[in-house]
């Protein structure tokens, strides 16, 4: 067991600081940044006051002498409610998904994020490598969301967002566009997007006349809402997760069995 151990180990990579704290569910990003900068935070029995600096994520952390601890992988599947914000908090006081969560959400981090508007699959981890391949635009995963507009959509609007159109300078286009139900007064459609710009989905239809009204996100990659009502979540497996993002969850579950064994 030990040479399969030391040869997997070698996939783990080092993460900042200040973000390792996060990911234990110690302290908010921000709290991180300012407990380390004065000097409460020490690693190995060392104090350090980098928030950027880089560690491994099974390093000894101590806040105010007292130790932390790396907490074990899970990844939930949450259908966020319209008008709920994806932040750990809100200096409005608006309703965000933490408090939505509660403990359930201590120790994960969203996976991407859906705007106040915006219902549907949002996805928490404490995997920080995990998120980060799922949110790369390089990794061409696929969101799908169910869309109503004002107005009558065309098939001749819908091929134009697929060609593709330009916002602020930047190109933007959706990889399908589907037409469920046109009429005069709105229309319902299915969008597959792989991108994930900020706002893409609002940005494209108001490219062509027709705000969005109401957008829900009902699948990522091979995950599916499938019945789960708003504010209602589900646990995830490591082996389900590495069977739906192959590519993507490799390392991040092979650190994850050596951790358990």
């Amino acid at each position: 067991m030990s040479p399969a151990r030391n040869s997997l180990t070698g996939l783990h990579r080092r993460i900042h600081l200040n973000r390792l704290l996060s990911k234990r569910g110690v302290l908010t990003r921000s709290q991180a940044n300012a407990a380390i900068l004065a000097g409460r935070v020490s690693v190995n029995g060392r104090v350090v006051r980098d928030p950027g600096q880089p560690v491994e994520e099974s390093v000894r952390i101590a806040v105010d002498a007292e130790a932390t601890i790396t907490r074990p992988w899970r990844t939930i599947l949450f259908h966020k409610p319209r008008g709920v914000m994806t932040t750990r908090s809100d200096p409005e006081g608006r309703e965000t998904i933490y408090d939505v969560l509660g403990e359930a959400a201590r120790g994960l981090v969203p996976v991407g994020r859906l705007d106040r508007a915006t219902s549907g699959l949002l996805l928490l981890t404490s995997d920080t490598h995990l998120a980060d391949r799922i949110t790369d635009p390089g990794s061409a995963v696929s969101r799908v969301y169910v869309v109503s507009v004002r107005g009558r959509m065309t098939r001749e609007d819908c091929e134009r967002l697929e060609q593709g159109v330009v916002d602020n300078g930047e190109p933007i286009k959706a990889d399908t566009v589907t037409l469920r139900k046109p009429s005069g007064r709105e229309s319902h459609l299915v969008v597959t997007l792989t991108e994930g710009k900020n706002r893409e989905i609002r940005r494209l239809f108001e490219a062509v006349g027709h705000p969005v009204t109401r957008l829900k996100r009902v699948a990522l990659g091979g995950l599916a809402l499938d019945d789960l009502k708003p504010g209602e979540w589900r646990e995830l497996k490591a082996a389900d997760v590495h069977r739906i993002f192959p590519i993507l969850a490799l390392v991040s579950f092979v650190s994850f069995v050596v951790n358990v064994l």
